[in-house]
């Protein structure tokens, strides 16, 4: 898939070296996502650029939608001026999403890079933390992770996998986890938890020999099931 039918991702903040930060951190994860970091004045001061984030927001909305990100106040006002300030045909697609700097860079990259549409990239933001859904409705981290297995009824394919690589699910192998599930249109959990949040699998803590349970409800979501314990008995590639 190319760079140009993902949603966009854009990092705000007060600090250039912040914003580039992020921005490298996230593309660890998701490398066909545009990411672009808007931090600091025009001239390398602390504070933010209109101009700036206006260029980001323009080099990451390539068609997808972009979604930003900032850190503080200031950097909301500022994004919100840019985004006043976008052609009438682009401002649709693009939304700022109410979530901590990092960690809805992070999961909104893991859920672009996965296809998933401007709606489902913003929720991944603001699943992060302390945001909030179009409604003004808060978005916790553990939505969606916490429904019970069962409903489905029938046959609940299930696998349990000891992990090999060195980190267990660190940051990289939990979003090739999250993409991979992403690709499987049934529910899935690992430990219990949605196996398409990022933010909920890394923070199970599981390490190198740890055991998880991997499992759907969906009579149907064999496939997916078998596929995702196939990636973490590879190691993740990661040896």
């Amino acid at each position: 898939m190319g760079a140009g039918a993902l949603v966009g991702v854009v990092v705000v903040s007060h600090s250039d070296l912040i914003a580039r930060g992020v921005v490298e951190l996230a593309r660890q994860m998701a490398a066909n996502v545009r990411i672009e970091a808007a931090g600091g004045t025009d001239d390398g001061r602390i504070g933010t650029s209109f101009d700036r984030v206006s260029a980001a927001i323009v080099a990451a909305e390539t068609g997808a939608g972009a979604v930003v990100l900032c850190d503080l106040g200031s950097a909301i006002l500022t994004a919100e001026t840019a985004l006043d300030f976008l052609d009438d045909d682009r401002r649709p697609r693009v939304r700022i999403a109410d979530a901590p700097l990092v960690e809805g860079a992070v999961a909104a990259s893991v859920a672009a890079e996965s296809g998933g549409d401007l709606d489902t990239v913003v929720r991944a933001a603001q699943s992060a933390g302390g945001g909030a859904d179009d409604s003004g409705e808060p978005v916790p981290v553990e939505e969606a992770a916490s429904a019970p297995l069962g409903a489905g009824g029938g046959s609940s394919p299930k696998r349990s996998v000891t992990l090999v690589n060195a980190d267990g699910l660190h940051a990289r192998p939990a979003a090739a986890f999250v993409k991979l599930a992403s690709t499987f249109p049934q529910r899935v959990t690992v430990n219990g938890i949605d196996a398409k949040s990022l933010l909920s699998i890394m923070a199970l803590g599981v390490v190198a020999g740890d055991t998880i349970e991997i499992a759907s409800d969906d009579p149907s979501g064999a496939e997916a099931v078998d596929a995702l314990a196939e990636l973490a008995e590879s190691g993740f590639g990661e040896h």
